[in-house]
């Protein structure tokens, strides 16, 4: 792909949905993992057969869409189940991420996703953008925004990379502790600083 290729990534309740509306806003292209995951199991998809047959017409609903929350508990303490699911869903999502990143039309591209260097998706970036916050700032705005119990975010903060591989594997910081207006300046250095390379590329 000769375009150039951002990654963005964090961890969970760090603001990665802020950072990427806001460039989308200044003309960019977002492709966003987690909506290509839903779509590969939504109802009538290959996927979504797949998981049917697998784990049982419990894990979908009247209407024939996957109860993601049935799912999730079924994977989540069962290591031979998550890695069937991993098996059947990255091979699908990563083909669908490389043909929206080839079909986007603006000066770069933003490739966001939660398990960015988890998954090995940042062999498709040209450059890696980490939203950072601390783990207690991650508990609260979670907690706050999914309702969650503490327990149940600090499972999701555990099985995601830990925060200082993430920062090493970074080439771009972006702090988020303070409120949008800071987060949006920084933004807009880096995105000049993306034209930039998008032009040199």
């Amino acid at each position: 792909m000769s375009r150039f290729i951002l990654g963005l990534t964090g961890g969970i309740g760090s603001g990665k949905s802020a950072a990427s509306d806001y460039i989308a806003e200044q003309g960019i292209a977002i492709v966003d993992a987690d909506i290509i995951a839903r779509d590969v199991v939504a109802p009538g998809t290959e996927g979504l057969e797949k998981i049917k047959a697998h784990f049982g017409a419990e894990v979908i609903d009247e209407s024939g869409a996957l109860i993601r929350a049935q799912l999730r508990q079924r994977v989540f303490d069962n290591p031979e189940e998550k890695a069937w699911i991993n098996q059947l869903l990255h091979p699908l999502i990563r083909q669908q991420i490389v043909i929206q990143l080839e079909q986007a039309q603006s000066a770069y591209v933003v490739l966001v996703a939660p398990l960015l260097l988890e998954n090995g998706l940042d062999a498709l970036c040209d450059r890696v953008l980490v939203i950072d916050v601390d783990e207690q700032t991650q508990l609260a705005r979670t907690q706050k925004r999914d309702q969650a119990s503490e327990e149940q975010v600090a499972a999701i903060i555990a099985s995601q990379i830990d925060r200082d591989t993430r920062l090493s594997k970074a080439d771009d910081i972006v702090s988020n502790q303070g409120d949008l207006r800071a987060l949006y300046q920084q933004l807009d250095t880096l995105h000049a600083h993306y034209l930039e390379l998008a032009a040199q590329k």
